[in-house]
């Protein structure tokens, strides 16, 4: 019984030992293994402590060719296999974990528990080497295939095709990869190692958790290591990273379960540590899929875990070298709290703290400080210590884990408020907090870096510090110091992006500094070829893109990405076609049919748009308004996806209730005008079909100058390309009943004031109310006089329209209605001008076979005879008197 206590005490303690390969100890001195006299001497304990050992010196390659490998995974040799890597991962991968694990008829339970201990470090050695190649650094090159102990050699199997058939199965969560990562195999082969010992847990044949209790932590960490190497977010991660969130924290959520489970193995302020990682990994899971509330809750359960108080006070201080008067600044306030677990911990080696050197080389690229010089600290002694670069005093010195708790609050102001200047000013203090400390883990300061270039990026002062911090980033991936071990400490805790993204993020700013060509060859390296796409065409070199998309499927005609970039840049239906024939069915982007790819995936707001489109032309109202609302959940600055909601709700015309159509449709137009008001969307104002829908809803309700001055917009972005003949025809029917009620509104109320004295104050009183109800038909002199001249302003607006629109040549329907403005302005010249163009834009050899032509025509030809009438009758000339009837007689004999 003892013995069996004594091995189960030695799982739990490799357990821990594996989980602080990602988080240290609080004593450095204590973070590796040392043999006790007691320790169990079990043959698989022994294996297990060398791949364990291998993995806390970074050995990922060792750990998995090591005799843990050779005895878990020993397969037959292997060469029929070459092009069948789903049948060696879902069939024979599955069967030997399974004839490994209960290989022992007699059914001991320590020894299976021990072999699945084994399984879970060789699982997280997979993924941690996955790792070190594609978010931490530095980079290797490693074999392709994560074990290799086959019989008669590996048969040429792991190539180029396995890894497209990786990088293939990880896309089935519903997106494609954000970028070109390197040996997925190691990621696949992990979570299939640990899925299946999590089944073996839920179906009963694994006793006890006892060593492998973490295994749903470990679990999380890959889902949300694949949801950060795809484009977009999987809604199928975001189910399983609940569950094993969930899981772990019920495991592990607060100190006392952490203590109860790994007892006197933990060091003195380790459990918190523990907990405050876990909560930091659940709040950036929260923070992936957009849960702001929920992160905010994980964030702070770490910062009282970490034994901190953050508040943001201000105090005056110098922001750059040559300012004189001191400025009103932000300041983080870290207030230590009391905890028993909480200690002052030793310093780390020197190795992993570069702050002091790091900030010397950047801060000489700008006169802005990298942390300001506060008026308090001019105040301290001269001996007091200063900080490197600018003059900064240091704060008090924080915890790893404490500076990993302030990064994780930029990450919550992040979602939590619009994305304008003053967004990065908020993060400002929590970044300066960090910068300000003399030392910092390798993963922290990048962390720390990535916030800092994101906001002095949108600076012109800073933007060229921006550059190259990001530089030396990028750089930083291919350098072998600082080694793998320390870059893997705190990876989880910091939200830090892939190799890929963080590359790409610097093409992008490479393309903002104008650096076109240089972004070019990042891009085309990452495979990122919509990037490519964009650059080219800055560069008016649309033919490059495509002939290297087609030299590049040469090499490689599997890829589903390079079919999906091929049918953009080509418009071409086939390559999308050919996108799901290689991808076996499973890329969401080329999916023709946009139902089946939201149910693939329903975190893709594009895709939501794109349904919703679709079934708008289809005239699926319903189904529209689902998927542009689903759209705008996700991504709340999609000003298309409100316009659309807009749009639909002024269709809801259709319903029974008119007061319900009334409201609907004032609901439209706030959304829509808001829309064109807010700061977040001005590249978007040059959407002439916004404006068009903006100009019939403000129509719709009753707002006609608002209507008129959006109809101006289409045509000046259009550049008169675009013009809504019949939304004119309605302005002007719309005027002309204005006008003719004012007319007659102002007549009535002149004879009236010749008979009626008006009392000054009451008419102030009339003139507000009936201007609130306009409708009502008031006389009242100053009412009428308001809306005479609002019907003025109309009548100019919708001439300066229809003058913009004929000067371009206009139409048949133009001319009429230009002729018509005209006789509202009293130019009955002008308007049998008008009219005259119109019926000779009628006239021509299909006239006498279209017989709505013909109607038309007619109509216009007795419009401009009666214009030439009235003209007679006004000034006595019979030169438009024979003008109609010439018109006429030519039209009798014609017909």
């Amino acid at each position: 019984m003892a013995s069996q206590e004594a091995q189960i005490a030695s799982l739990r303690h490799y357990e821990l030992r594996l989980l602080r390969c990602s988080l240290p100890p609080p004593s450095p001195t204590q973070s590796s293994y040392q043999p006790r006299d007691n320790d169990p001497t079990h043959p698989t304990l022994l294996i297990i402590n060398d791949v364990v050992t291998s993995i806390e010196a970074g050995d990922y390659v060792g750990a998995l060719s090591s005799a843990a490998a050779r005895t878990a995974f020993k397969f037959p040799s292997l060469s029929s296999l070459e092009d069948s890597p789903d049948r060696f991962y879902s069939e024979l991968l599955l069967e030997r974990v399974e004839s490994f694990l209960f290989a022992d008829e007699s059914g001991n339970e320590i020894d299976t528990r021990l072999k699945a201990l084994l399984l879970m470090a060789t699982a997280v050695a997979a993924f941690l080497a996955c790792t070190q190649c594609n978010i931490t650094g530095p980079f290797e090159k490693f074999p392709t295939l994560p074990i290799g102990t086959f019989e008669g050699g590996d048969g040429g199997i792991g190539g180029a095709e396995w890894e497209g058939w990786a990088r293939n199965q990880l896309m089935a969560a519903g997106s494609d990869l954000l970028g070109k990562f390197s040996n997925l195999q190691y990621i696949v082969f992990a979570k299939i190692l640990l899925t299946k010992l999590k089944d073996l847990l839920s179906e009963g044949k694994l006793s006890s958790i006892d060593g492998i209790r973490s295994i749903s932590w470990w679990l999380a960490r890959f889902m949300l290591l694949q949801q950060r190497m795809l484009d977009e977010r999987s809604s199928s991660l975001f189910d399983l990273l609940q569950v094993y969130t969930l899981e772990t924290l019920q495991c592990f959520g607060t100190s006392e379960k952490v203590k109860s489970y790994w007892g006197t193995e933990l060091q003195e302020g380790e459990a918190a540590t523990i907990v405050s990682m876990l909560h930091l990994e659940a709040g950036m899971m929260d923070h992936t899929y957009g849960r702001v509330d929920s992160s905010r809750l994980h964030f702070e359960s770490a910062e009282l875990e970490s034994g901190l108080q953050l508040s943001v006070t201000g105090s005056l201080g110098f922001r750059t070298v040559h300012q004189v008067e001191p400025k009103a600044q932000l300041l983080l306030v870290a207030n230590p709290v009391t905890s028993n677990d909480v200690i002052d911990r030793p310093p780390v080696n020197p190795e992993l703290h570069r702050n002091a050197h790091h900030h010397h080389e950047t801060s000489e690229a700008s006169d802005v400080l990298m942390t300001p010089r506060f008026i308090e600290e001019d105040k301290c002694s001269e001996n007091s210590p200063k900080g490197p670069g600018n003059g900064v005093i240091q704060a008090a010195p924080l915890e790893a884990i404490q500076q990993a708790v302030i990064l994780a609050q930029c990450l919550y102001i992040e979602k939590s408020t619009p994305q304008d200047e003053m967004q990065r000013w908020e993060m400002a203090p929590y970044i300066e907090a960090v910068d300000s400390q003399l030392s910092s883990p390798f993963i922290i300061s990048r962390f720390c870096d990535i916030f800092r270039i994101r906001w002095e990026s949108t600076r012109s002062r800073t933007k060229e510090r921006a550059l190259l911090m990001m530089e030396k980033l990028v750089q930083d991936v291919y350098e072998s110091s600082p080694g793998v071990v320390p870059r893997i400490y705190y990876c989880f805790g910091a939200y830090i992006p892939s190799i890929p993204a963080l590359r790409k993020e610097y093409g992008e700013l490479l393309v903002s500094c104008g650096l076109i060509g240089e972004a070019v060859k990042v891009f085309e390296d990452l495979e990122l070829w919509d990037n490519l796409i964009y650059c080219y065409r800055l560069l008016e070199k649309k033919a490059a893109a495509v002939e290297l998309i087609k030299m590049r499927l040469a090499e490689m005609p599997t890829d589903p990405r390079l079919w999906c970039s091929l049918g953009d840049v080509t418009s071409d239906d086939a390559c999308y076609e050919k996108a799901l024939e290689v991808s076996g069915n499973r890329s969401a982007r080329a999916k023709v049919t946009l139902e089946a790819a939201m149910a693939l995936n329903a975190l893709y707001p594009d895709g939501w748009f794109a349904l919703g489109a679709a079934a708008l032309k289809a005239r699926d109202v319903e189904k529209a308004m689902d998927a542009f609302t689903s759209a705008v959940q996700l991504d709340p600055d999609n000003g298309e996806a409100w316009n659309n909601i807009a749009c639909l709700y002024a269709l809801s015309q259709f319903l029974n209730s008119n007061n319900y159509a009334n409201i609907t449709l004032r609901t439209c137009f706030l959304y829509i005008f808001l829309f064109f008001g807010s700061s977040p969307f001005p590249a978007r104002r040059n959407s002439w079909q916004l404006w068009e829908n903006f100009s019939h809803v403000a129509a719709d309700v009753g707002n006609l100058s608002q209507a008129l001055e959006a109809t101006k917009m289409v045509l000046d972005i259009t550049r008169n390309k675009i013009i809504d003949a019949q939304f004119l025809e309605r302005m002007m029917l719309e005027i002309e009943r204005r006008a003719l009620t004012s007319h007659s509104q102002l007549h009535v109320g002149t004879s009236d004031d010749k008979d009626t004295n008006y009392d000054k104050d009451t008419n102030q009183t009339l003139s507000v109310n009936s201007y609130t109800g306009s409708a009502n038909g008031s006389t009242d002199p100053e009412v009428v006089l308001v809306k005479t001249r609002e019907t003025d302003l109309l009548v100019e607006l919708l001439g300066k329209i229809l003058r913009q629109v004929v000067q371009s040549g206009g139409g048949s329907e133009i001319w009429g209605l230009y002729g018509r403005w005209h006789k509202l302005k009293g130019d009955l010249s002008m308007c049998s001008e008008a009219l005259l163009k119109q019926v000779r834009s009628y006239q021509g050899s299909d006239l006498w076979k279209d017989r709505d032509r013909f109607k038309k025509f007619a109509s216009a030809s007795l419009e401009l005879c009666n214009v030439y009438m009235e003209l007679f009758s006004s000034t006595g000339g019979h030169k438009e008197l024979f003008a109609a009837e010439m018109h006429l007689k030519n039209t009798i004999k014609q017909a």
